[in-house]
C-alpha cells in the first residue's frame, strides 16, 4: 500500500484550472502545486494570471483566454497538448455573480451566467478529454446555492444546479473510461464573490452566520484542500459526487 504521501503527491501532473488567478481558483492552483503538481491557470486578466504565478511559483504557468470565445477552445486544448503533453487534472471555476431580485433576471442576464458557468465547462471538458490521461480527474466548482434557495442569486443558482447535472451524467457516460468526474459544493466561503452577494445586506450576512453550525465562513484554502483530494489517488474510486465544504449549512438550522 502507498503511503499517504504518495497518495496525495501530484509530481508529474498537470492540472488545469479556470478563473485560477483569484478566489477560489488561486487557493486550488496554491494547494495542487504544493503537492507538487504543475498548474496552468487560464483566465483573461494577464497582469492577473502574472501576478498569481509569481506568487505560486515554478510550478505555475498561464495561458490568457476568454473560455466564453467559444471556437477558441479547441486551440487552447492543442497548446495545452504542445506545452505539457497531457492534462490530468481540469477544474472548471471559472464563474461571475449577478445580484437581483428573483424577478428582476432579463434575458441578457442569464445568458451571461449560463454561458461561463454552463457553455463554457461543457464545452473546455469535451474539448479536454481527449488530451487526458487514462485516469484523469475533472473537477465541477458549484455552489450551495445549487441545493438551498438564497435571496439576490436566482440566476447563479440555476448556472450552478446545472452544473451538477453536468457533472453527473458525465460521470455515467464516461467513467467507465478511467476518467472520474466530481464537483465541489462550497458554502459561503471567504471570497470577493461572497463579498459581492453580501455587500450592503448586513442581515443576509447575519443569516448565513446563523445557519452554519461553525459560526464562521470557510476560507478559500478549505475549497483547495477539497480540490487536492478529489485530484489525487485518494478518491481514485470516487465519481459522480458532490463533496460539499460548507461548514455544516446544509444540515438545517
Amino acid at each position: 500500500m502507498k503511503s499517504y504521501v504518495d497518495v496525495f503527491n501530484l509530481e508529474g501532473k498537470t492540472a488545469v484550472i479556470t478563473g485560477g488567478a483569484t478566489g477560489l481558483g488561486f487557493s486550488m492552483a496554491q494547494c495542487l502545486a504544493s503537492a507538487n503538481a504543475q498548474v496552468v491557470l487560464i483566465g483573461r486578466r494577464r497582469q492577473e494570471l502574472l501576478r498569481a504565478c509569481k506568487e505560486i511559483g515554478p510550478k505555475a504557468h498561464f495561458i490568457c483566454c476568454d473560455i466564453t470565445d467559444y471556437e477558441s477552445l479547441p486551440n487552447l486544448a492543442d497548446q495545452l497538448k504542445q506545452q505539457f503533453g497531457q492534462v490530468d487534472i481540469l477544474i472548471n471555476n471559472a464563474g461571475i455573480q449577478i445580484k437581483k431580485d428573483a424577478l428582476s433576471f432579463s434575458q441578457d442576464d442569464l445568458e451571461k451566467l449560463f454561458s461561463v458557468h454552463l457553455k463554457a465547462s461543457y464545452l473546455l471538458t469535451k474539448e479536454i478529454i481527449p488530451v487526458m490521461g487514462q485516469e484523469g480527474s475533472v473537477i465541477f466548482i458549484s455552489s450551495e446555492t445549487g441545493f438551498i434557495g438564497a435571496t439576490g442569486v436566482l440566476g447563479y443558482s440555476i448556472a450552478k444546479s446545472g452544473l451538477l447535472g453536468m457533472m453527473r451524467s458525465f460521470a455515467t457516460e464516461l467513467s467507465g473510461s478511467g476518467l472520474r468526474f466530481n464537483a465541489i459544493v462550497p458554502g459561503w466561503t471567504d471570497t470577493p464573490m461572497l463579498r459581492y452577494a453580501n455587500a450592503g445586506d448586513p442581515e443576509r450576512e447575519k443569516k448565513i452566520l446563523s445557519r452554519t453550525p461553525m459560526k464562521r465562513f470557510g476560507q478559500p484554502e478549505d475549497i483547495g484542500w477539497a480540490a487536492l483530494y478529489l485530484a489525487c489517488d485518494a478518491s481514485r474510486f470516487v465519481t459522480g459526487t458532490s463533496l460539499v465544504v460548507d461548514g455544516g449549512a446544509m444540515i438545517g438550522f
